[in-house]
């Protein structure tokens, strides 16, 4: 896992919006996976469990997270997964972290982690319809929020 760290740490920050809690995340999941690694059947997809593992860990915290009030600062200028290369992504970035949990994760897995509709509701234990609502209102929200970045943002889409 010490050479996956990168990748699911960009993961879990994108889900979190902060570096130490994706840092607790990221950790909490590892451990989770390395518990039950006896039963994991294909090693190879490791990546695949933990980050299973992170997003259900959101998904219990999500009525919590709702009472947090977010802020118009950016984490610490610290390593944020890769995401600090572009003034143009941070402005957009701090778009994204002011979107609903359940947007975030959407956004992350659809277009950072690459998935499919069908992987992403799997990952979220939700409906497809649910995952092309997310995505299609946290693509409307960036949009507003950033008129002068739309080309930005199609690159999501």
């Amino acid at each position: 896992m010490a050479a996956r760290w990168a990748p699911l740490f960009r993961t879990a920050y994108l889900l979190t919006g902060d570096r130490h809690q994706a840092e607790d995340l990221l950790q909490d999941a590892l451990a989770r996976t390395c518990v039950r690694w006896s039963s994991i059947r294909d090693t190879r997809a490791a990546d695949g469990y933990v980050r299973q593992a992170m997003v259900r860990q959101m998904t219990r915290q999500w009525p919590k997270r709702r009472r947090e009030v977010p802020t118009d600062e950016l984490p610490e200028s610290s390593y944020a997964g890769g995401l600090d290369v572009r003034a143009e992504h941070l402005d957009l970035w701090a778009e994204v972290r002011r979107l609903p949990p359940r947007m975030r994760a959407t956004l992350v897995l659809r277009y950072v982690e690459d998935l499919t509709v069908e992987a992403t509701a799997q990952e979220l234990g939700c409906s497809v319809g649910s995952v092309k609502s997310q995505t299609h209102h946290a693509l409307q929200r960036l949009r507003a929020a950033l008129p002068d970045a739309r080309t930005l943002i199609e690159e999501l889409s």
